[in-house]
């Protein structure tokens, strides 16, 4: 491949703020829950590369193959792998691809093909690089690509949304959760930073639940909690394990394992139960201790993955006055579809501007 677009250019970065940036300037878009990913093709050939520069050809045939129809014969494209549930985005199906065999692979994109939503055109057809070129004019190069080449209901490769209207911003806030990780702005004057953070920036999605406390892994010392173990009730009655806190200072872990030693019990979650030894944890300590479900403690997450939240939580408060067993899994049911941000995810509907 001898693109003018190096096939190992690490992506554009954004970093975290906790309000989106307003006035003039300013492109924003959906961030999507999804893979990051740049495609380039020159001629037959079609790279997929990972946010860290890992190949992801084998994982989703399905798209090198749509790449490689398109009539150019030259682009590098930056945009994210999805995999649609509904009007919805499973990340939970998007996990299962990276899977070390082919068959299974191949059902996967069958069963459950994915989506590449773009939202950067980095080369363009005449084979010039548009690295240096600001942001607003790779975005009308990029929507003019997509006029030329993504046909009306394209399965496989859709343009992502993009505004400078704030109020089309405020909308996207407000839904996001289902479909969405949150929303990115970038600088419309601005060409692309590679590995860079200066020019992007994004606000995540963050929303709370009220979990019980069933549990906790003691630190290092064993004088004060490591993490809380948190479950809520299924539809069936048992109390699952659903991820961990411990976002406290040391005095409060301290204090905290004064406080649970009272509660402490033979069992607690009565469905899923906390993890084992992993490949993750290094070999640290997995031991944990049971506790009384009688506890409840609000917490700050974003995502949730398999019914579970899939980082760590932020402590919020302790709910004294909430009754343990109304804290169920509903509470992680996704609020948002990808039609709450004026975009389907099903036909080739024109992006709000």
């Amino acid at each position: 491949m001898t693109l003018a677009v190096p096939a190992d250019l690490a992506p554009m970065e954004a970093r975290s703020v906790s309000t989106i940036p307003r006035g003039a300037g300013w492109q924003y878009e959906p961030k999507w829950d999804g893979f990051r990913c740049i495609a380039f093709r020159d001629g037959d050939e079609v790279l997929l590369r990972s946010k860290s520069g890992q190949p992801f050809e084998r994982y989703f045939p399905e798209i090198v193959a749509r790449l490689r129809e398109l009539e150019s014969a030259r682009f590098v494209l930056d945009g994210e792998l999805v995999v649609p549930a509904g009007d919805s985005l499973s990340f939970d199906d998007l996990l299962q691809r990276i899977h070390p065999a082919a068959s299974r692979v191949a059902k996967l994109s069958r069963d459950h093909p994915a989506r590449y939503l773009l939202f950067d055109l980095l080369l363009g057809e005449d084979g010039e690089t548009l690295l240096g070129c600001p942001l607003a004019e790779r975005r009308t190069a990029l929507e003019r690509f997509a006029a030329l080449h993504l046909r009306a209901g394209d399965a496989r490769l859709r343009l992502s949304p993009a505004t400078q209207d704030p109020a089309q911003v405020d909308a996207w806030l407000a839904a996001t959760g289902g479909a969405l990780d949150g929303i990115v702005a970038k600088r419309l004057d601005a060409p692309y930073g590679a590995g860079r953070r200066d020019a992007i920036v994004k606000v995540k999605t963050i929303r709370s639940a009220d979990c019980v406390v069933a549990g906790y892994r003691p630190s290092d010392g064993g004088d004060a909690i490591g993490s809380l173990l948190l479950g809520l009730y299924a539809e069936s009655g048992d109390l699952d394990y659903v991820g961990f806190t411990s976002g406290f200072s040391a005095p409060e872990k301290r204090e905290l394992y004064s406080r649970l030693q009272p509660l402490r019990a033979a069992a607690s979650f009565t469905g899923r139960t906390p993890g084992g030894p992993s490949r993750w944890n290094r070999g640290k300590s997995t031991e944990w201790q049971p506790l009384r479900p009688e506890l409840v403690l609000e917490v700050a997450f974003d995502q949730v993955t398999a019914g579970r939240f899939r980082h760590g939580t932020r402590p919020l408060r302790w709910r004294p006055e909430k009754a343990p067993r109304t804290c169920t899994i509903a509470q992680l049911a996704a609020p948002a579809a990808a039609g709450d941000v004026g975009f389907s995810l099903h036909s080739s509907d024109a992006p709000p501007r």
